[in-house]
């Protein structure tokens, strides 16, 4: 072979570029183009066993090859710094062995005897400043370029499969989270009893609730929304987002007094393949799938005390390891924390962390009782009937009588048993008008006195959320003759959630 200059290429080694180059730009399948890329390399320049390791949590494992048989492939494979294909991922330099048959350093894990191979070159593949993997190539007897030459070439080709490699696996991982988003959004709408739309209220309570909105939606603090059940928290949390500058990412929810104990962190951080008995594959946390997006956690008061360190962690640090690994993950997440409890009187009783409830209570915000809302209750009612008339395809409207009815009962499952309200008015009643009568027949829950008396005689600022929680859950549990499929249903919450209450009030 003629020598050229330094800086110079031989035909034939710009033809196997252009041929490497139209290989992997006309292709989808990324194995196959870098197969065939490889084969063309190996023909044009009499190389021998070529091959493409990718990177991986440390290891080197082929993902192209030529010559290698399937075996020959799981066999091959190099940890970080490992003989020369793994020093050359380490050192981010290309490794060159001269002779391979007197060398340590070249470990042939693959156990290929190819008589003609005389020298190997490891060349790292580095994209974005990052090594995601090595290639290599046996000089044979018939090789017709010099170790530089080799070298030069195989880092041209390297910088190529590099970018082609890194930009689909961005792909791929775009891809990956776009379906892991989809199949959340989906469980949520399956699973969804609830879709109130935005905030429905104009009294002083409400107008105070969203001038803080508007204050803080920009920021990036974290937020801590309190109230009774029912009063429409994670509406606030979703209008934050909306309002915020991470409006175009995703909204994320998760239920924490749903969820038991030992699963909870799994639904938080994610988890391993293997890491406990049910986990038969690698899966994402609720804080992955909100990177560079929001995360709502409701009921942020149930979670237990190892949850609240690590939680404590993420917010502190940005950063966890999913359950069963050692891998850290870094997020970019903003936090809005909701709960019916009370966070203060649960630090004093050393049932909640000091310092998670200061990193949560960053900014309060105090949702008003459905009861201390006025003429917000008219409001709610129209826009509920209006909705579930469409949905069931009746029409049904309700008198002024009726309306004062529901205007006067206390409420205590607030907005939410006034949905679950009016949608069994439209499913039970006639079309010629509720009057005040009817609506004692089709709902006897608006006609106890007893539950009127205790919200309308006892001061409620002298009563805690789950004081009045829990009187709540008892008149419904008594309305419904113990039934707590039925209570569940008056108070518009599940009968997994009441089961949970009832063993948590003791009832």
């Amino acid at each position: 072979m003629n020598p050229q200059c330094d800086m110079c290429l031989t035909h034939k080694e710009l033809l196997v570029l252009y041929d490497i180059a139209s290989l992997i730009s006309d292709s989808r399948d990324i194995q196959k183009s870098l197969e065939k890329s490889l084969t063309a390399l190996k023909n044009a320049l009499n190389l021998g066993n070529c091959v493409i390791y990718k990177l991986e949590d440390e290891n080197l494992s082929i993902c192209a090859s030529t010559g290698f048989s399937k075996h020959q492939k799981n066999i091959s494979e190099y940890k970080l710094g490992e003989g020369a294909t793994g020093l050359a991922a380490k050192s981010m330099e290309p490794v060159v062995i001269e002779n391979i048959h007197n060398d340590i350093i070249f470990l042939n894990k693959s156990g290929s005897r190819n008589s003609d191979a005389i020298s190997y070159i490891a060349v790292p593949l580095i994209a974005e400043d990052k090594v995601i993997g090595v290639i290599g190539a046996n000089l044979t007897k018939s090789t017709q370029i010099d170790f530089e030459e080799t070298v030069r070439i195989m880092s041209i080709i390297s910088s190529l499969f590099a970018q082609y490699i890194n930009s689909n696996m961005s792909i791929e991982k775009e891809k990956e989270r776009l379906t892991e988003l989809k199949q959340y959004y989906k469980m949520e709408w399956d699973s969804k009893v609830h879709n109130f739309g935005d905030i429905i209220g104009d009294s002083p309570k409400m107008q105070t609730v969203y001038q803080v909105i508007e204050r803080i939606a920009q920021s990036e603090v974290t937020v801590l929304v309190r109230g009774e059940t029912g009063t429409g928290k994670e509406l606030v949390a979703a209008s934050i987002h909306k309002r915020s500058k991470r409006s175009d990412e995703p909204f994320i929810k998760l239920n924490c007094a749903a969820i038991t104990d030992t699963l909870l962190e799994s639904e938080l951080f994610g988890h391993e393949k293997g890491a406990f008995t049910d986990a038969k594959e690698t899966r994402k946390g609720r804080f992955e799938l909100a990177d560079g997006g929001t995360l709502f956690l409701d009921e942020i008061g149930d979670i237990s005390a190892s949850a609240q360190v690590k939680l404590l962690r993420v917010l502190q640090e940005r950063e966890f390891e999913r359950v069963g690994g050692s891998k850290t993950i870094r997020v970019n997440v903003r936090l809005v924390a909701a709960t019916n409890r009370d966070l203060e009187q649960m630090v004093k009783d050393g049932e909640f962390r000091e310092d998670l409830y200061y990193r949560l209570n960053v900014i309060p915000i105090d949702l008003p009782p459905l009861r201390e809302r006025g003429e917000d209750i008219k409001l709610l009612v129209n826009f509920f009937l209006e909705r579930s008339m469409l949905n069931h395809k009746k029409r049904v409207s309700i008198t002024d009588e009726a309306m004062q009815k529901l205007m006067a009962y206390p409420w205590p499952g607030n907005v939410r048993e006034l949905e679950n309200t009016i949608e069994r008015i439209v499913l039970m009643g006639n079309e010629d008008g509720i009057t005040a009568s009817d609506m004692m027949l089709l709902l006897p829950a608006l006609n106890n006195e007893k539950l009127k008396d205790e919200y309308t005689q006892i001061p409620l600022e002298n009563k805690t959320l789950d004081e009045l929680e829990k009187e709540a859950i008892v008149n419904a549990l008594e309305n419904s003759g113990g039934n707590q499929a039925e209570a569940a249903k008056s108070l518009g919450i599940t009968q997994r959630q009441i089961g949970y209450k009832v063993k948590k009030y003791g009832i």
